[in-house]
């Protein structure tokens, strides 16, 4: 991108003494102390600029803007295009008082396989070049689950290189393993490609009949499992819902706002069939045209632009010539007032409404959501959206048991809290904690945003060394926060003393710590196993009550064969096999 960079100054004096070049380019507006009040494009900066000190202004924030303001810059591009691109980066970069942005001021993430001879599948922000890539995607979560189930069900690996002898991923059913067998790991790539571009019909019927199954084998849990798959699927892929011959390759683009929180929605239709929609929250400064085409800039820099699109309000010329760019032909952006396409348009409206009032009430109560994005900002995370915090404990070597604790989206994930109890003869912190995360990592799908040890820099060289040995040692990023001065050790970073913005961090920890002692204490407090069925894995109270009640006692329970035990009420045949091999070696 070619650039010039200028300043003007002061704003006091006459606008027209003010010798800006009639070529594209960006302007901001800026204060005495340098802050940025609001940034704009311009086909021709002197006209645009101009318009500012008009004595009658359609918009409200005009007048004020100017006042607040101490001089310009401005930056001269080679086309409005670059301009359009610029604009958004410096938007980004400084967020001004007066313009729109985006709430989430990261670009959003994408799925992609990669351009190897065995493609590589990764959750990025950033798809690297040659890549196959899908997105971009504002529900990150369902995005995930989307990958955790693409390599579930085709096992396409997600590591950073082929391994000559394989890696955990490997041998937990995770990958096809093209490292030692790439035979058939080709259509396993086409097939997973086939359902990322839409066509997951089979794999939701595959998904639906496991559920019906665990269902009907008590297996709640399971059930659930494969219920949320189906639901990430769904909101991730895109299903078909509405068919007209007018929806060609059409995009329709919907607006709505609740006080400064707006979310502008696009609905995807093709061959006649609407195909899905994706929204985007904004911080609104009261200009729709502006909102919008924040969003437009944002939506097609990674994907190419439909034939048609029909918007909520005129674009300016320097968008549609964009979007004309990307797209390698002209697009027609219309503003349909009515017929069928207003019925599109007025769908995408009623859709971004929804997604508005839920983002409002979203914002005002989810501190626990900034105080997550605050920390990945702070520490250089793309995100801190799943984090795993691992913790351990003991008295004079009895009942050694660790514990991790899971937080979404700032928030504690219960149901995913896991306690187990140490089965070597590690006496030692470092041995019993890589145990327990060496035994976390095989039942794992879905790799966190950051695993969390509570230690010091000591606990974090040795796990990372064990993850290395897995395979893993580069998958997912690892951290360890020593209690004592609240110092948080890195990989390759300076250890960093935590303060506030870390907040999300100290309570990971902090809550790893309860858990873990709760569980402690409630170990000490049986004074030793009352079952010998407390030590199957997956075996809890409730369960091991309602085998009691199905056998009569314990003795029927050490006659019964496996077949007998998987058809008690809550158990199931993965679990009966543990109890059998518990029992009968």
């Amino acid at each position: 991108m070619g650039i010039d960079l200028y300043r003007v100054m002061p704003m006091a004096v006459n606008p027209a003494s003010l010798d800006l070049p009639r070529k594209p380019g960006v302007y901001l507006f800026k204060r005495a102390d340098g802050r940025v009040q609001y940034v704009g494009k311009a086909t021709n900066l002197r006209s645009r600029v101009g318009s500012y000190f008009a004595a009658k202004q359609k918009r409200e924030k005009v007048p004020k803007l100017v006042a607040e303001s101490d001089d310009v810059e401005y930056i001269v591009t080679q086309s409005p295009s670059e301009a359009l691109i610029l604009e958004r980066q410096l938007i980004r970069k400084h967020k001004p008082r007066y313009n729109s942005m985006l709430m989430d001021d990261k670009s959003y993430p994408f799925i992609a396989f990669t351009g190897h001879e065995h493609p590589r599948v990764i959750y990025t922000r950033h798809p690297p070049k040659n890549s196959q890539r899908w997105g971009p995607f504002p529900d990150a979560g369902a995005a995930k689950k989307v990958i955790r189930l693409i390599r579930s069900q085709f096992g396409i690996r997600d590591c950073p290189e082929l391994l000559p002898s394989g890696c955990l991923a490997m041998h937990i059913g995770l990958c096809h393993g093209p490292c030692i067998e790439p035979e058939g790991y080709d259509q396993q790539v086409r097939a997973a490609s086939s359902v990322l571009d839409g066509d997951a019909g089979v794999l939701i019927e595959a998904l639906q009949e496991e559920m019906d199954r665990a269902s009907a084998e008590l297996d709640y849990e399971t059930a659930a499992q494969k219920r949320d798959l189906i639901q990430a699927v769904n909101t991730t892929l895109s299903q078909q819902v509405i068919h007209s011959r007018f929806y060609q390759d059409c995009d329709a683009v919907g607006f709505s706002s609740v006080g400064e929180v707006a979310v502008v929605l696009i609905l995807h239709a093709k061959d006649g069939v609407i195909q899905g929609q994706v929204s985007y929250p904004v911080l609104h400064r009261g200009d729709i045209v502006a909102s919008v085409s924040l969003v437009l800039s944002e939506h097609y820099a990674n994907r190419r632009p439909p034939k048609t699109l029909l918007v909520p309000a005129p674009l300016t010329d320097s968008m549609n010539d964009w979007l004309s760019e990307r797209r390698g032909k002209r697009v027609t952006v219309r503003n349909p007032q009515r017929g069928e396409l207003t019925k599109l348009r007025a769908m995408a409206d009623a859709n971004a409404e929804i997604q508005a009032t839920r983002q409002s009430t979203k914002r005002s109560g989810n501190l626990e959501q900034m105080a997550a994005d605050q920390a990945a900002k702070v520490h250089g995370f793309d995100s801190l959206d799943h984090i795993v915090c691992f913790d351990m404990a003991q008295i004079q070597g009895k009942e050694r048991v660790g514990a991790a604790v899971v937080l979404r989206n700032g928030r504690p994930s219960k149901k995913e809290y896991r306690t187990y109890r140490v089965k070597t003869d590690a006496a030692d912190d470092l041995r019993m904690m890589q145990e327990v995360v060496e035994r976390w990592l095989k039942r794992q799908q879905e790799w966190p945003d950051l695993l969390l040890l509570d230690g010091g820099e000591t606990h974090l060289k040795h796990i990372h060394a064990m993850l290395k040995s897995h395979g893993l040692g580069d998958r997912f990023p690892i951290a360890a926060l020593a209690k004592k001065e609240e110092t948080l050790w890195r990989l390759d970073v300076d250890a960093v003393k935590l303060d506030r913005k870390s907040r999300v961090l100290v309570y990971a920890r902090d809550e790893a710590h309860r858990f873990v002692n709760t569980y402690h204490r409630k170990r000490r407090s049986k004074g030793g196993l009352k079952s010998p069925l407390e030590e199957v894995e997956g075996l809890g109270a409730k369960k091991i009550q309602s085998l009691l009640r199905h056998f009569g006692g314990m003795k029927g329970i050490e006659h019964a064969t496996e077949a007998q035990l998987a058809a008690t009420p809550g158990i199931g045949r993965a679990l009966a096999h543990r109890i059998y091999t518990h029992l009968h070696g």
